[in-house]
């Protein structure tokens, strides 16, 4: 198959690219920087804001088109401008992809975009699946209207599937990435009183998921992907301390976390307790249930 992937060079999308091009598809990268093609990897320079780019012409003949394309939700504190660059970061790619997918003569079959767990908003110790409606904070009034201009591309006969990612677990980026730095100096240990939910995700079965919603043609409409175990930020601390080898047991304050990190803060402490219902029920079999055997496998196995 031919896919495209916008926001094929990052955490997330970068090792999907590879798999996808080691079971042999053709893979166009939409991407901001010029690089080099290799293989079956072909990467075409794109401007997510210029829906009529030259870039548009390889969504023309493509099989599958995935949108990951989107500023890091934790790379800077949310200002007020930082929270223009994430929405217009979402918002005006996926308006632009689906534009392209209009003016093509031959369209994809399958749009597979992006979302977040933040969709929901905060809702505490409380399981949800994919039925349940959206928060009314920034980020979930985020995902809404990205999820949205995603929609758009079913009138145009894709199928869409839109995927909700909770905490992904790797070493090399993503949140992991920072929260391990204060285990490695023995400061490590749980957010608030670690009560909150964290529903998280191994990175191989994140890609593995989303493999397989492209493959299965019954597979359409929001998949959560998160583990079948959410667990406390206090067993995921302690998880994460094991498998480091240090301990677990300073907690950092509410009102420390709020002063470093912003608002976002406020979104890992009020936790989020989400299941995979669609996935698990379609037949999809995750790897990593257990939250010791995917935090040793982040951090000690190359994902």
């Amino acid at each position: 198959m031919k896919i495209v992937v916008a926001g094929g060079t990052g955490f997330l999308g970068k090792p999907l690219v590879d798999a996808l091009a080691a079971s042999g598809h053709e893979i166009v990268v939409l991407t901001r920087q010029p690089a080099a093609s290799s293989g079956l990897v072909r990467y075409v320079v794109w401007d997510p804001g210029d829906a009529a780019g030259d870039w548009s012409s390889a969504i023309d003949g493509a099989d599958v088109l995935v949108n990951l394309a989107g500023e890091n939700l934790a790379d800077k504190r949310w200002t007020s401008a930082y929270k223009a660059v994430l929405r217009e970061s979402r918002i005006l790619s996926t308006r632009s992809l689906v534009a392209a997918v209009r003016r093509a003569t031959r369209k994809p079959s399958v749009f597979l975009n992006g979302s977040a767990m933040g969709y929901y908003g905060a809702t505490g110790d409380e399981p949800l699946d994919e039925s349940f409606p959206p928060g009314s904070d920034f980020l979930a009034t985020l995902c809404v209207d990205w999820e949205a201009e995603a929609h758009a591309a079913a009138a145009l006969g894709c199928r869409v599937v839109i995927v909700r990612t909770g905490v992904v677990l790797a070493r090399d980026g993503g949140a992991l990435k920072k929260m391990i730095r204060p285990f490695l100096y023995f400061l490590g240990g749980p957010l608030g009183t670690g009560r909150q939910f964290m529903s998280w995700i191994h990175r191989n079965d994140w890609i593995a998921l989303v493999i397989w919603a492209l493959n299965q043609s019954q597979v359409a409409g929001v998949l959560n992907a998160t583990a079948p175990n959410p667990v406390t930020n206090l067993d995921f601390s302690n998880a994460l301390g094991r498998a480091l080898h240090r301990p677990s047991w300073l907690h950092v304050p509410r009102f420390a976390l709020r002063v470093i990190l912003g608002e976002i803060a406020d979104t890992l402490l009020s936790g989020q307790r989400v299941m995979p219902k669609r996935a698990v029920e379609q037949g999809f079999a995750f790897q990593y249930s257990d939250i010791h055997a995917a935090m040793r496998a982040a951090i000690f196995i190359p994902s």
